[in-house]
């Protein structure tokens, strides 16, 4: 090669690693703008007053995370009437004290949670770029267990009602609100049967589950849950400007990886056998790995108004 053709590659390689190292720091800067989002979900019976529900999911927290304990500290300035936790909150063997204490102060309001993979499971070094290909089925599960029985009693002793393959009542600002939960099913731990018909005497019916796979959606529509309150997907993690997720870790199609959406995903409210669907992008990623593109970690703020 000619020194002026040399010199060109040189530039190119040059220019090359320089946009890598670039879009490294954005996707390392974007997993740490924590945000809060705000919907408004038209669930309540005529005459209701609007309810305020904080959903927060995937904090996927390690000991060394100030930062992100302190937003979910800081969250209980939002006055929410309640808290839905939808799981995957731990990321190393040492976080549960950690995650009790970033909740604390959420803890003294009315709860409720279910678990997901990583609570169970020590996350482990992964591939990053497995993330983005079609699921193949395998599962960690044969790795070390996290103490996420501490992290049961931690929550249910402040009162947090654990809704995994449960169900439960609470009575929130006059509110009767019937749960049913699901264990994670992306490990294969939920059991359908314990969604039964949704109490016909409540005020609102919510279904809660960590991965929303369409199985788990439909049985929640299908018993007549009013609302589905569901994490795990990262809401894509790492997306295309203009384009959206490319994946959702799960068979729940794209176009509803986050945010308000309706199932079946062809529903109108009032229709027979359908129920909101709000699916959080989550807080954190993989330990090893904290990139996100053009996705934020979020937590939301889900304004229950009036049909």
């Amino acid at each position: 090669m000619s020194p002026s053709g040399l010199q060109l590659a040189g530039g190119v390689l040059a220019a090359g690693a320089a946009a890598g190292a670039a879009l490294a720091t954005y996707a390392a800067c974007e997993a740490r703008a924590y945000t809060v989002r705000r919907v408004t979900v038209p669930v309540l019976p005529a005459g209701h007053a609007p309810l305020r529900v904080l959903h927060v999911s995937d904090m996927h927290l390690t000991p060394g995370q100030t930062r992100k304990r302190d937003f979910v500290r800081s969250l209980v300035h939002l006055a929410p009437d309640l808290v839905v936790n939808t799981g995957d909150n731990l990321a190393h063997m040492r976080a549960v004290p950690f995650a009790l204490d970033a909740f604390a102060p959420l803890m003294e309001r009315p709860g409720v949670f279910v678990l997901g993979s990583n609570d169970y499971f020590d996350p482990g070094v992964r591939n990053p770029f497995r993330y983005l290909l079609p699921d193949d089925g395998v599962r960690h599960t044969d790795g070390a267990q996290l103490p996420w029985g501490e992290l049961v009693s931690g929550f249910v002793d402040a009162g947090w009602l654990d809704l995994s393959n449960r169900a439960g009542r609470l009575r929130v600002n006059g509110e009767e609100i019937a749960f049913a939960g699901l264990d994670d099913p992306h490990i294969s731990r939920d059991d359908l049967a314990a969604v039964g018909p949704a109490p016909r005497d409540a005020d609102l019916r919510l279904g809660v589950v960590h991965a929303p796979y369409l199985r788990a959606l439909d049985r929640f529509t299908e018993q007549g849950y009013d609302a589905i309150i569901a994490g795990h997907t990262h809401g894509g993690q790492v997306c295309l400007p203009f384009y959206g997720a490319l994946t959702t870790n799960c068979d729940l199609e794209p176009a509803r990886v986050k945010g308000l959406h309706r199932h079946p995903a062809d529903s109108l409210p009032g229709d027979p056998g359908s129920a909101w669907l709000h699916v959080s992008a989550g807080l954190g990623t993989n330990p090893f790995v904290r990139f996100r593109v053009a996705c934020r970690p979020e937590t939301t703020l889900m304004t229950l108004v009036e049909r």
